[in-house]
């Protein structure tokens, strides 16, 4: 036991060193660090894709935090069991840890609090995973916001904080605790051949996110609201997968942003816009978390969606409805793991409009597919196109992705680097879905393209005949 102070630093969904609230506070205990992750029930029942990529984002932070004269000690079983094993082994006087906002994850660190505490050990959390902790932010009534617009009003003025610096080194404390394997984990397993392709696409780690940031506020920044619905270009900041796994906190996408907003940039607003949509995410998981699992609003909760995964829907998760949007996108996640945000949409908005399938079914695929799976953009996101959100797209607000394809990819860049089959050669990117797609679907490259599996007016008349009947049945 060593007879240092000695703090615990939790890491969750903050692997970085740089706008750690939690790292920073734990350092000014002025003793010694203990950096632990714990592969609880939580984290190991995460999808194939996001399990997969959080197991990237340790491997590469053990690296860093080497570099920092530290270390990072890995364990699993429940949060609460290896935090006192580890106190009591150690003498840890106190653990910190950055917040997370689901219900399941509320519902853990608070008994983690009352447990630990009662045991004379100082529990402190801490933000840094948005900018304004969910109740923080109120209308004038009083209550949470329930439309996007009036929330961004809200927000748009106020102080996100300082940056904080990531520390030169960490004290590291007099005797180490075991830690486990991180390859003996097998945290790729899911992804079974598809895992190589996948890791090509990743940008994993901290330096390499505020790259990104660097390289979109010199570059695309500009042109973001006018260019980031097209596909084919690269128009957005590509940092969903680092905010994801907190390789880069928001508050840095914010002050950055806003400094290139003040500068002229006539795109950085939107991009803070975008910022701020991931903030009200949160919010309304926060206020009113049956949105992860249940329809928002009440009155479509008997909406007759099919909950069958049927041929169709299969053939929409492999890229094979035989509409160049939709199977670019479905074919460009399976490949890097991330789908352009626009796509997102109209393969949303075909499964659960022109195929009437239930959101939840696209949910639950993108949560096992993402490597930058969030547990509230994905259900909202999910909401808003399937109409039975807050602020949502109207049902009957259907995507023609013919017609989304002709406006936002009309050269054909984007489906010429996901769809192989027509083209006499082929980019890689197109071949890699073959190699990455499980050989049980057996697809092939030389294979002719496929037919539509409904069309568009059927499946535009179908959804909207089912809408009406809804409508009266209230």
């Amino acid at each position: 036991m060593s007879t240092r102070p000695l703090a615990i630093w939790w890491i969750r969904r903050d692997l970085r060193l740089s706008d750690n609230p939690a790292l920073t506070a734990a350092l000014a205990g002025d003793g010694a660090v203990l950096p632990v992750y714990i592969l609880d029930e939580q984290d190991a029942g995460l999808g194939a894709a996001p399990k997969f990529r959080l197991g990237l984002g340790l491997e590469h932070f053990v690296r860093e935090l080497a570099k920092a004269g530290s270390r990072l000690i890995l364990r699993r079983g429940k949060a609460l069991d290896v935090l006192q094993q580890l106190a009591g082994g150690t003498g840890a006087g106190a653990v910190h840890w950055s917040r997370l906002y689901d219900p399941q994850a509320i519902a853990r660190d608070t008994d983690i609090k009352q447990q630990l505490t009662a045991q004379g050990i100082k529990v402190h959390s801490h933000g840094g995973r948005l900018l304004f902790e969910p109740w923080t932010v109120e209308t004038k009534a009083g209550g949470m916001y329930k439309v996007y617009t009036p929330f961004w009003k809200a927000v748009r003025g106020r102080s996100a904080g300082s940056l904080l610096r990531a520390p030169a080194t960490l004290t590291a404390p007099e005797d180490w605790p075991v830690s486990e394997d991180l390859s003996a984990w097998n945290m790729g397993a899911a992804m079974r051949r598809g895992a190589d392709i996948v890791a090509r696409y990743c940008r994993v780690g901290e330096a390499a996110a505020l790259n990104r940031l660097d390289e979109f506020l010199a570059g695309s920044v500009d042109a973001y609201k006018e260019r980031r619905d097209y596909p084919g270009e690269d128009a957005t900041s590509g940092l969903s997968e680092n905010l994801a796994w907190g390789e880069i906190s928001p508050h840095r996408m914010w002050h950055l942003g806003r400094a290139a907003m003040e500068r002229g940039s006539q795109g950085a607003e939107h991009f803070l816009k975008e910022i701020a949509w991931r903030e009200f995410a949160y919010h309304l998981m926060y206020h009113s978390p049956h949105i992860l699992t249940a329809s928002w609003r009440d009155e479509w909760q008997a909406f007759p969606w099919s909950q069958r995964i049927t041929p169709q829907v299969q053939a929409w998760q492999r890229g094979q409805t035989g509409y160049g949007f939709i199977d670019a996108a479905m074919r460009e996640l399976y490949v890097t793991g991330k789908m352009h945000n626009r796509a997102r949409m109209i393969a949303a908005s075909f499964l659960t409009k022109h195929l009437m399938t239930h959101w939840k079914i696209g949910m639950d695929w993108f949560a096992d597919t993402l490597v930058d799976w969030d547990p509230a953009s994905n259900a909202m996101g999910w909401q808003w196109v399937a109409g039975s959100g807050p602020d949502a797209s109207p049902f009957f607000r259907v995507f023609n992705p013919s017609g989304q394809l002709e406006k936002f990819d009309p050269s054909g860049a984007y489906t010429d680097r996901w769809i192989a089959e027509g083209q006499a050669a082929p980019p890689q990117s197109a071949l890699d879905f073959f190699d990455a797609a499980p050989l049980s679907w057996d697809l092939s490259p030389a294979s002719p393209r496929v037919k539509p599996v409904i069309s568009l007016k059927e499946g535009r008349d179908r959804a909207l005949t089912a809408y009406q009947g809804a409508r009266e049945d209230r």
